[in-house]
């Protein structure tokens, strides 16, 4: 892959590129904060980005939201040292493809990596659908209502390669009550936190305006009170961030009984 790094420390930078050049990718950029993020991936084009959280600047997290929003095609592998509460389910929230807590080993990376290379390949390639997979052919309309266009593209192809059709994708959670009502899917992919109207206030709403559909929650988070809240209102389970292959494609599996 052509992957861009952006850390604030000289030396980890320098670990960072030898690495993954021994892996057999490309680093195509090296930058030391997010000041000329923007331009660098307009000129350089990574698939990839290795995106630290503590930065001079703006940090990890505003960067990760303006990458998704600029290039959703390109995947961030969030790093950070912070112990801070919940920080991995608010990078996966924001849309980030993995991550990784320092210090971290070569293999850790690099299994990253690989499950991130994986997860491309099967999103992308969504002419690839359900009897190879399955057995058998899950088939129906799918809406995705989520608000970071990264984590919509990526289920959209994952979901389409089990054979459903992703009729229309939204980015709130009133937006997923009117295509609901509209679509009548047999599957409704809703994630939790989402501006002005989140899942959990979407989720009754939408169980009223099509009472067939099977509403799962996505989430960065598996809160216990959460998901017993999601249950209670109606949601047949919960998808984890960051999305992978055969986690998606085993819960679709159960869900329908193929």
């Amino acid at each position: 892959m052509r992957i861009m790094i952006v850390d604030d420390n000289a030396a980890m930078r320098k670990v960072l590129a030898a690495l993954f050049v021994s892996a057999g990718h490309e680093v195509v950029a090296v930058l030391e904060d997010g000041s000329r993020l923007e331009q660098s991936v307009h000129d350089t084009a990574p698939e990839l980005l290795c995106l630290d959280y503590h930065l001079p600047g703006r940090n990890g997290l505003v960067l990760l939201r303006t990458i998704n929003a600029l290039a959703p095609d390109v995947d961030v592998v969030f790093m950070t040292a912070s112990s801070e509460q919940n920080i991995e389910g608010m990078a996966a929230d924001a849309g980030a493809a993995g991550f990784i807590r320092k210090p971290f080993s070569q293999s850790q990376i690099i299994d990253e990596l690989h499950a991130i290379e994986e997860t491309r390949k099967h999103a992308r390639q969504p002419q690839r659908k359900g009897p190879a997979l399955f057995g058998g052919r899950v088939s129906g309309s799918v809406v995705v209502a989520d608000d970071n266009s990264s984590v919509r593209l990526v289920l959209k192809g994952l979901l389409e390669e089990c054979g459903l059709k992703v009729v229309q994708s939204v980015a709130s959670g009133s937006e997923a009550i009117t295509a609901a009502r509209q679509h009548k899917p047999k599957l409704l992919c809703l994630d939790v936190n989402m501006p002005v109207m989140g899942g959990i206030e979407a989720l009754p709403e939408i169980v009223a305006a099509s009472p067939e559909t099977a509403v799962i929650m996505v989430t960065g988070c598996a809160d216990k009170k959460l998901v017993a809240q999601a249950a209670g209102l109606g949601a047949r389970g919960y998808i984890i961030k960051p999305l992978r292959p055969a986690y998606v494609q085993d819960f679709v599996r159960k869900l329908f009984g193929v």
